[in-house]
C-alpha cells in the first residue's frame, strides 16, 4: 500500500508579486467559496430542478506569524489599494506536495488583520476577496 505525504512547507501562496512565508504554526490558509455549485428547487409534485450558480468568487484567509515580513508587504498594498486604488493583483494558492491548485486573476485584501500584543509571539489573519476562483482540489 502506497504512502501518502502532505507537507505543509510545500504550500506555496502567492499574491500579486509577493511570495507570502512567515505562516502561523497550525493553520496556513483556507478557501471558502462564496456560494454553492448548483442550487435545488423542489415543485409541489416532487419534480426537482437545478440551477447553475455562476458565482465563484471566494474569500480566502491567510493566517502570518506576527513576525513575519509578508505582514509588512501585504500592509503596503493595502495602503496603496486604500489611497490609490491600485491594490487588485492575482491570487494563487498551490500545494507542492500534492494537486490542488486554486487561482484567482483578481483578488484583493478585504480587511486588515485584527491585532493582538501579547506575551508571545501571536498570529495575522488576513482576509482576502477573489473575482471568480478556479480550483483544483487534488490528494496528496
Amino acid at each position: 500500500m502506497a504512502v501518502h505525504t502532505y507537507a505543509p512547507d510545500q504550500v506555496t501562496v502567492v499574491f500579486g508579486p509577493v511570495v507570502l512565508e512567515g505562516f502561523a504554526p497550525d493553520s496556513l490558509v483556507s478557501v471558502e467559496y462564496e456560494e454553492d455549485l448548483w442550487t435545488r428547487q423542489v415543485g409541489a409534485d416532487g419534480h426537482v430542478a437545478r440551477s447553475k450558480t455562476n458565482n465563484a468568487t471566494a474569500r480566502v484567509t491567510v493566517r502570518l506569524m506576527q513576525t513575519s515580513m509578508s505582514n509588512d508587504l501585504l500592509s503596503a498594498i493595502a495602503q496603496l489599494d486604500r489611497h490609490a486604488n491600485e491594490g487588485v493583483f492575482p491570487l494563487m494558492i498551490k500545494d507542492n506536495s500534492g494537486r490542488s491548485l486554486h487561482v484567482a486573476e483578481s483578488a484583493w485584501i478585504a480587511r486588515m488583520p485584527n491585532v493582538e500584543y501579547a506575551r508571545e509571539a501571536g498570529t495575522r489573519e488576513w482576509i482576502f476577496d477573489t473575482g471568480q476562483m478556479e480550483s483544483f482540489v487534488g490528494g496528496n
